[in-house]
């Protein structure tokens, strides 16, 4: 009898623990630099990203979810969320009326009077700008922080080790020219600040636009022949070429027209910040060695 009513008694103390648990305060530094404190881990999140949307999921926490925007497609669950934004637009009043205990934004994804307005609506703003492939983890991290997430550490383990397995699989080869296809009318590309710069560079590759200052320069064509890159990419949806990148096949002397080395990614995991990315990085890197190889 007398076990009985301990066992009891532990129970109803392990319950009180994991109740206390639950309510207890968390907190985390945002992109932005801002701190925030919840009085306990968010269960009412609006993701208002693609890739903030994976983020969430990989640790654990997509069924939290209560709104999105439009193109969060993964994982299939993502589908069913309700949507409230899209490119540089959102639903405010819908967004307040799910009743948010956080709201997780893409920091460059909307104009700055958007985030003032999310601001308003007086409900925790974590700004997520994963600026290199090594935030990608902490983000995981830090949003694991906010929501108690129970896979956070271990997503964010896992990150960093195939990241670091990459780098140094094509540590050391020789370099190769890259040219980053953005958009062709008017031909835009990649500068020095984008992750996709640091993305080539750990394949050996040399983004040849790397140097300039803006994140998405707008080039010339004759820059472009004059950098003679030894292989030219973009990205579609599903890696479906639109054919974006023919134009350049009028080149039959460029390096990279000349070895068939004009290559389409796959834009819903090279250009998400999420665990995925990787994966269409290991492609980028696949297609730079082929490149190395015909040099």
């Amino acid at each position: 009898m007398r076990v009985r009513c301990l066992l009891a008694t532990l129970a109803v103390l392990a319950l009180a623990l994991a109740a206390g648990a639950a309510r207890a305060a968390v907190s985390a530094t945002d992109d932005s630099g801002q701190q925030l404190t919840l009085p306990q881990p968010a269960q009412r999140i609006v993701a208002l990203a693609p890739h903030i949307t994976e983020q969430l999921y990989a640790i654990g926490v997509g069924e939290r979810i209560v709104g999105t925007t439009e193109f969060a497609d993964h994982p299939p669950a993502a589908l069913k969320i309700p949507r409230v934004g899209r490119a540089h637009s959102l639903d405010l009043e819908r967004i307040a009326a799910l009743q948010p205990d956080l709201i997780v934004v893409w920091g460059s994804g909307f104009p700055p009077a958007l985030l003032q307005a999310l601001r308003r609506l007086r409900v925790p703003v974590y700004v997520n700008e994963p600026g290199a492939l090594d935030s990608i983890a902490s983000s995981l991290e830090r949003l694991g922080q906010l929501t108690a997430a129970p896979q956070a550490a271990a997503a964010a383990a896992s990150f960093r080790a195939r990241l670091q397995s990459l780098r140094a699989r094509h540590a050391g080869r020789s370099e190769v020219r890259v040219f980053y296809q953005v958009w062709s009318q008017p031909l835009m590309t990649l500068g020095r600040p984008h992750v996709l710069t640091e993305a080539i560079a750990l394949c050996g590759g040399r983004n040849v636009f790397g140097d300039l200052a803006p994140i998405a320069p707008q080039v010339g064509v004759e820059s472009v022949l004059a950098a003679a890159p030894q292989l030219i990419a973009t990205a579609e949806a599903d890696a479906k070429p639109s054919g974006a990148l023919d134009s350049w096949r009028r080149f039959a002397t460029l390096p990279a027209v000349r070895n068939d080395l004009l290559v389409t990614l796959d834009g819903n995991r090279i250009n998400r910040h999420s665990p995925r990315m990787l994966d269409e990085v290991a492609v980028l890197c696949a297609h730079i060695e082929r490149a190395r190889g015909k040099a």
